[in-house]
């Protein structure tokens, strides 16, 4: 494969990434796995890079050097990270690796002793420092001249904003705090003046990520510094404030995340709520060392929809975690009966190397993993369907992410980029572009999608 694959990481197919080399500009590749937080990071490194003078090659022999940006989280993503190392060794063989799996050098190194260097997550000096030695910078201060919007590898209508990196929670499946630390969040005025920015290069629409969106703040004791509190309730409506769409990631069911939902029955923040449940059980999530308040949460959510009733709300769940019983998995489905979440991804529980999880007792074989993941899937895609079909005749907002000759592909406020449905428009469409947002009717549902007319 001579391209940068686009498959190990979606967005990056319709990356705008300048490949434009003038003669003996170095020139560095780059390949982004994981999570959208790993993905800003890769933004920030190629922003320093062309900063530096350097060219970004959006193929493999077109550059002097490759950084892959890897995934630790699961063992399966670790196998897709050394499987995109060996990839890029093969294709370019000078590599530099970075990310979550770089917190593991020597798990890297044992499988690629080729590779130049290894680094860990956000370590942005260590892999410039990678990348001098590999690659000495040799700017134009004349030609080199970096957009002031940086290097985006999201379409230009939208962006994701990392507001804070770590995690507090002590989730025993999760290693995430061990591998990127504790919760250390960005000052809001900081937020606020890269979101400015973005919208004035053209983004209509803000995802705001975190490991832990609701704790935004926190450890800065959620201090007002320049006419802006460090707060997620403050921050959102600071957000709103600027005209795009705000989509809020990753949020934990904190009491107060109630006082976000005005701001979304206003129109000021996306009716959409990205909460990782994980399960329903109070037994499974004790075990998880999660809250175990499942019951409460049904009432939280019902709250919020006497509030804003069009809110969205999408969630992950794992299915197979040490110990869960048939019981216990049965009353994960009837809660999700119960609380009739309009997005819902699963995945089966896999042991991850440091995580506390691997040592409890009564692991689930893999035969009833598969099972259940099934189960569940099937009740969530019902959910869904049925949810859609609600839709068709109403006329509701979308965004257009692509246009080609067979159509314009877009998004409501209740779907994020790359992880939710989509709405189609195949006729009348020709006057679109990336960008717009528009009203349509809805015409038809199927499982995850709709299609409608201008």
């Amino acid at each position: 494969m001579s391209q940068n694959p686009p498959l190990l990481r979606p967005d990056l197919a319709r990356a705008t990434v300048p490949d434009i080399r003038r003669d003996g500009q170095p020139t560095i590749g780059m390949v982004s796995l994981g999570c959208p937080k790993a993905l800003v990071d890769s933004e920030r490194i190629l922003t320093r890079l062309r900063a530096e003078g350097y060219a970004i090659s959006p193929d493999y022999q077109g550059a002097d050097a490759v950084i892959v940006n890897t995934c630790g989280f699961l063992d399966s993503a670790k196998a897709e990270s050394l499987s995109a190392i060996g990839e890029a060794l093969q294709e370019n063989g000078r590599v530099i690796v970075t990310g979550c799996l770089g917190a593991e050098p020597e798990y890297i190194t044992g499988a690629h002793p080729k590779v130049l260097a290894v680094t860990g997550p956000h370590q942005y000096e260590s892999v410039l420092d990678a990348v001098h030695g590999a690659v000495p910078p040799a700017p134009d201060p004349f030609i080199d001249l970096l957009p002031a919007s940086g290097v985006s590898l999201t379409p230009r209508h939208y962006s994701y904003l990392k507001i804070s990196e770590g995690c507090n929670h002590k989730c025993k499946f999760c290693i995430i705090p061990d591998m990127r630390g504790r919760l250390v969040s960005r000052p809001a005025h900081a937020v606020m003046r890269e979101a400015e920015k973005l919208v004035e290069a053209g983004v209509r629409e803000l995802l705001v990520i975190s490991q832990d969106t609701s704790a935004y703040g926190l450890d800065r004791k959620h201090a007002t510094e320049r006419g802006h509190r460090a707060h997620i309730t403050d921050l959102a409506r600071d957000l709103g404030s600027l005209g795009a769409w705000v989509r809020l990631h990753y949020v934990y069911p904190y009491p107060f995340v109630r006082d976000l939902i005005p701001l979304m029955a206003d129109g000021l923040v996306l009716p959409y709520l990205d909460i990782p449940f994980q399960h329903a059980h109070p037994d499974t999530l004790r075990r998880m060392a999660r809250p175990a308040a499942a019951a409460k949460t049904l009432d939280e959510i019902a709250a919020w929809r006497a509030v804003c009733p069009d809110i969205t709300l999408r969630s992950t769940f794992i299915v197979g975690y040490p110990g869960e019983t048939e019981a216990e998995f049965q009353t994960l489905l009837d809660w999700l009966d119960e609380a009739q979440l309009d997005r819902v991804g699963a995945f089966q529980y896999e042991n991850v190397k440091g995580a506390r999880a691997n040592d409890l007792p009564d692991h689930v074989p893999e035969a009833v993993k598969q099972d259940r993941f099934d189960r569940f899937m099937e009740k969530a895609q019902a959910i869904s369907e049925a949810k859609l079909a609600a839709k068709v005749g109403r006329r509701i907002e979308v965004i257009v992410d692509e246009v080609d000759a067979e159509g314009a592909t877009c998004r409501t406020k209740a779907d994020a980029p790359e992880i939710d449905g989509n709405l189609f428009i195949d006729d009348g469409f020709e006057a679109l572009k990336p960008g717009d947002i528009v009203t349509v009717t809805v015409d038809e549902a199927g499982e995850y999608d709709l299609w409608g007319r201008l």
